[in-house]
C-alpha cells in the first residue's frame, strides 16, 4: 500500500483514511472526477466486500471511514484505480498544466508509470471504539465547515453527512448508528 508509516494494524476493522492529490493539486472541482471515486466505491461495495461508514470529497483529497476483507488491498486497488481512470480523463480531455505537475511530482522510484496521482500512504488510522467513530465521522463531515465552503455539513455534496442527515445521497454508505 506505498511507503507509509501509517498501516492498516488490524484489517477486519473500520479505518479512517485519507488519500491526497500530488502537489494537493484542486482536481476534485471537476465533477467527472469525484464520479470516479464514487463509482469505484460503489463497484467495491457491490463486490469486494468494502463497507463504507462515511467519506467528504474535497478539492484536493478526500477522507473516509471504510472496512473490508484486506482492506489494504482494496484502499490500494481504489487509489489504482481511479488514478488510471483521472490520468484518462485528463489526457483525453487536454488538461495539460495538471498532468504536467503529475508528471513532475512523480517519485523517481515509480518507474512503471508517467504521472503518479496520489501521494504515497493512506494515513490509516484503527477506529477501536464507538467513540472513536463518531469523532471521525464528524471530523469528515464538518471539514467543509470548518473550511468555510458550506454553513451545515449535509449542504456539501460530496459527502456522506447527506446520508446521515436523511437528504439524497449520491452514494449509499453503511450508516453508523450508535
Amino acid at each position: 500500500m506505498g511507503r507509509s508509516r501509517y498501516l492498516i494494524t488490524e484489517p477486519d476493522q473500520p479505518h479512517f483514511l485519507t488519500c491526497t492529490v500530488m502537489e494537493w493539486l484542486p482536481l476534485f472541482t471537476r465533477p467527472a472526477l469525484v464520479d470516479i471515486l464514487l463509482d469505484c466505491w460503489r463497484y467495491q461495495r457491490a463486490h469486494q466486500g468494502l463497507r463504507l461508514y462515511g467519506y467528504v470529497v474535497l478539492e484536493n483529497h478526500l477522507h473516509f471511514v471504510a472496512q473490508a476483507p484486506e482492506l489494504g488491498k482494496r484502499v490500494s486497488a481504489f487509489k489504482s484505480y481511479t488514478a488510471r481512470r483521472i490520468i484518462d480523463y485528463l489526457e483525453s480531455n487536454g488538461a495539460e498544466r495538471p498532468l504536467q505537475r503529475l508528471r513532475f511530482a512523480k517519485r523517481a522510484h515509480k518507474v512503471d508509470r508517467v504521472y503518479q496521482l496520489w501521494q504515497e500512504g493512506s494515513h490509516a488510522e484503527l477506529v477501536c471504539s464507538e467513540a472513536v467513530m463518531r469523532e471521525k465521522l464528524d471530523y469528515i463531515h464538518l471539514n467543509p465547515v470548518k473550511r468555510g465552503y458550506v454553513d451545515r455539513a449535509e449542504h456539501w455534496r460530496y459527502s456522506s453527512a447527506r446520508n446521515y442527515a436523511g437528504a439524497e445521497e449520491l452514494i449509499e454508505v453503511d450508516r453508523w448508528d450508535s
